[in-house]
C-alpha cells in the first residue's frame, strides 16, 4: 500500500529569532533550526542569545518539537579561534542536533560536545551515496541532500545508505544560482563573504552589458530596457510533489527562511502541514488541492520551479523580468488575546488599516482562514478610533469567530 509503515516526513521549519521558533513551533513545525550569533549562514537573521537558546529550545521541546542548530559556516582562522568558547557558551542547551558543512568545526564541536549529533548541511555539496557514506563513517547520521539533485538520484541515494543515515530535502523557499550556494559573488563585489553568513545576493540585481569601448552605454541583454536578471531563479515549491518525496525515503522536508516575516513563516508551514497531514490520513486517496497553491501565493514569494528534482532547470527556471517579490497580499496584525465573552480580539497591528477594510484571518492548522470586515476598534486608551497607523499598535476589535493568540491578518493588495 502507498505510504504503508512509512515513518512520517518531519517537517523542518526557519527560525531566524525568538519570535520565529514560536510561531514555527505554533503552526506545526515538527522542527525547527536557528543560528548562534557569528556562527551561521545567516548572519543577518536575527539569531539567538543563549537565554533564548534556553527559552526558546524550552518552549519547543514542551510542544514536542526538535531543535537543530546551524553551525555551518566554512570557518576561517579566526572563526576557529572563537568558536570553542562559543560552544562553551552553549553547553547547556538541549540541542538536539548540530548543521555543519565545515570538517574543523565537526572536530571541535565534538570535541566540546561528545556524543552530539550531526546534520551535514546542504553547503557541504553531497551528490552521491559515496560521499554520504564517507561521512557516516564519521558519525554523521542525516545529509541535507545538494539541490542538484533529481528526484531519481535521492531514490539511488536512499537504496545505497545504511538505514539510520537520514535524508532531508529543501521544498520551499529561494534557490541560489550557485552550486549548493558555494557562491563569490558577493565577496568579489561587496566584500561580503556568502559563505561565512555575509550574502549581499547580487544575483537578484539588474544586469546590463556594457562594450569596453563604449562605456556608459548599457545594452540589455534582454529586450527589457531596464536590464536583466539571468542570475534570479524562481523560488522552489514542492507542495505538490510531497508523495514523491516521501515514497522516495525523504525524512525530513525543509522551509528554507531564517530572513522571511513571520507572516510568510505561518503561511508557508500551514500550507505544508496540512498536505503532509492529509497524505498520511489517507495515502490511497491522497489528491492535490489547488487551494494550498493559492494559499502560498498569498506569502511574499517569486514565481515557483520544482528546482532539479525533475529535470535540469533551463531558462523558465529563472526570472528575467524582476527580482522583486509577488506581493498580493499584505500582513496587517496578529492575534495577542482573545475574549470570547465578547467575541473581541487584542490585535497587534503590523501594517496600516482601518474601519471599513476587508480582511482576511488565518490562523494553525487545516481549518481553513474567514473573510471578515473590520467594524470598529479601539485603543489602548479605550477610545474608538478609525484607523491603526502606527507600528506594533494594539487595539481591540471585534472577529467574526473565535481565534487564539499568534492568528494573523490579512489584506488583499488593491
Amino acid at each position: 500500500m502507498k505510504g504503508k509503515n512509512m515513518k512520517k516526513i518531519e517537517l523542518l521549519a526557519p527560525a531566524g529569532d525568538p519570535e520565529k521558533l514560536k510561531i514555527a513551533v505554533d503552526y506545526g513545525a515538527d522542527a525547527v533550526y536557528f543560528g548562534g550569533a557569528g556562527f551561521s549562514l545567516r548572519a543577518g537573521a536575527g539569531n539567538f542569545t543563549v537565554e533564548e537558546m534556553l527559552e526558546g529550545v524550552r518552549y519547543a521541546h514542551e510542544h514536542g518539537c526538535a531543535v537543530y542548530m546551524t553551525i555551518n559556516i566554512f570557518a576561517h582562522n579566526e572563526d576557529i579561534r572563537q568558536l570553542p568558547e562559543f560552544l562553551e557558551s552553549i553547553r547547556e542547551v538541549e540541542i538536539d542536533a548540530f548543521l555543519v558543512s565545515d570538517p574543523g568545526v565537526m572536530r571541535l564541536l565534538l570535541r566540546h560536545r561528545p556524543g552530539a549529533v550531526i546534520h551535514l548541511s546542504t553547503q557541504a555539496n553531497t551528490t552521491n551515496y559515496e560521499t554520504a557514506l564517507f561521512w557516516y563513517d564519521l558519525g554523521v547520521r542525516r545529509i541535507v541532500a545538494a539541490r542538484e539533485m533529481s528526484l531519481e538520484e535521492l531514490r539511488e541515494f536512499r537504496r545505497s545508505l545504511p538505514e539510520d543515515m537520514e535524508i532531508e530535502v529543501f521544498v520551499h523557499g529561494a534557490m541560489c544560482i550557485s552550486y549548493s550556494g558555494r557562491c563569490l559573488l558577493s565577496n568579489f563585489m561587496t566584500g561580503r563573504d556568502a559563505n561565512r553568513g555575509a550574502c549581499a545576493h547580487p544575483c537578484r540585481w539588474s544586469y546590463s552589458l556594457v562594450e569596453e569601448k563604449r562605456p556608459g552605454e548599457y545594452f540589455p541583454v534582454e529586450e527589457d530596457a531596464r536590464g536583466t536578471y539571468f542570475f534570479n531563479s524562481k523560488d522552489l515549491c514542492m507542495v505538490e510533489y510531497l508523495p514523491d518525496l516521501i515514497e522516495a525515503g525523504v525524512a525530513s522536508a525543509k522551509i528554507e527562511g531564517r530572513m522571511k516575516s513571520i507572516f510568510y513563516l505561518a503561511t508557508v508551514l500551514r500550507v505544508y502541514r496540512t498536505a503532509i497531514d492529509s497524505y498520511y490520513a489517507d495515502p490511497e486517496h491522497y489528491r492535490f488541492r489547488k487551494e494550498w497553491l493559492e494559499e502560498l501565493s498569498k506569502a511574499s514569494h517569486r514565481h515557483f520551479t520544482t528546482g532539479f528534482f525533475f529535470e535540469r532547470p533551463d531558462q523558465e527556471s529563472q526570472n528575467y523580468d524582476s527580482s522583486a517579490y509577488i506581493r498580493e497580499y499584505e500582513f496587517i496584525g496578529i492575534v495577542r488575546e482573545y475574549d470570547p465573552e465578547t467575541g473581541t480580539a487584542l490585535v497587534e497591528q503590523r501594517n496600516n488599516f482601518r474601519v471599513g477594510d476587508s480582511i482576511e484571518v488565518f490562523g494553525p492548522g487545516s481549518a481553513g482562514f474567514f473573510p471578515m470586515t473590520v467594524e470598529s476598534m479601539i485603543n489602548e486608551e479605550g477610545e474608538s478610533i478609525q484607523v491603526a497607523p502606527h507600528a506594533q499598535q494594539l487595539v481591540t476589535m471585534p472577529v467574526k469567530h473565535p481565534v487564539r493568540p499568534g492568528y494573523m491578518l490579512r489584506r488583499a493588495r488593491k
